[in-house]
Order: structure tokens, then sequence, then C-alpha cells
């Protein structure tokens, strides 16, 4: 079992910035891929970026690209998204998430074996 705790959302006013953090344990956490994904109010949750077990790759959608940067640090066993240029339409519960390292490096969520419990992220207009 992995255990994933986010942390650092927040209200935050558009152009602003915040950095969430995701600390793991109960695993070696390089074992994992790390992700990130979102969920509004009424909609289906979403993959926002995504990075190897090694750091070595990461991946992005789209909308977040130039805003948004995925990283981790495997000493702390922790997880970051920093997020820049906020905008009104990326509020969301933010959920960080890990898959087994032999899986397929994507932002499938169905490849995605452990969930944090997700924080809340406000950007007002």
């Amino acid at each position: 079992q992995v255990q994933l705790v986010e942390s650092g959302g927040g209200l935050v006013q558009a152009g602003g910035s915040l950095r969430l953090s995701c600390a793991a344990s109960g695993r070696t956490f390089s074992n994992y891929h790390m992700g990130w994904f979102r969920q509004a109010p009424g909609k289906e949750r979403e993959f926002v970026a995504a990075i190897s077990y090694s750091g070595g790759r990461t991946y992005n959608v789209a909308s977040v690209k130039g805003r948004f940067t995925i990283s981790r640090d495997n000493a702390k066993n922790t997880v970051y998204l920093q997020m820049n240029s906020l905008l009104p339409e990326d509020t969301a519960v933010y959920y960080c998430a890990a898959a087994q390292r032999w899986r397929y490096f994507s932002g499938d969520r169905n490849e995605y074996d452990y969930w944090g419990q997700g924080t809340q992220v406000t950007v007002s207009s």
C-alpha cells in the first residue's frame, strides 16, 4: 500500500501561483510514476501532469502547458505541482496518484493504483 497526502491548496486570485505537494509513504517512492489529476464540480476527474518514476520524463495536458510544472524529490518521497498564471477554470480538487513503474506511463487514470484524498484549489477572477 502507498499512502498519499496532498497539501498546498487554497484560494488565490487569477494570475497567482500555488505549489501543491504530495507526500508518499508505505512503499519505495522511486518505484512509482506519479500524477496529478483534478476534478471540478459536476465534471469528471481529468489528468493534469505526470512524472516518471525516475523523474526523467514528464507529461502535461495541453491546457496547463507553460503554466504548471510537475517535479519530484525521491529523497523526500514527495511530488510537487507548481502552478503559475492560474485561471478561474483551474478551480478544482487536485489529487495526486501513484502508478507502479511497470505500468504504461500516461495520463490514463486507470493506470494509477493509489490516490490521495485531494486538496481544494480555488481561483477567483
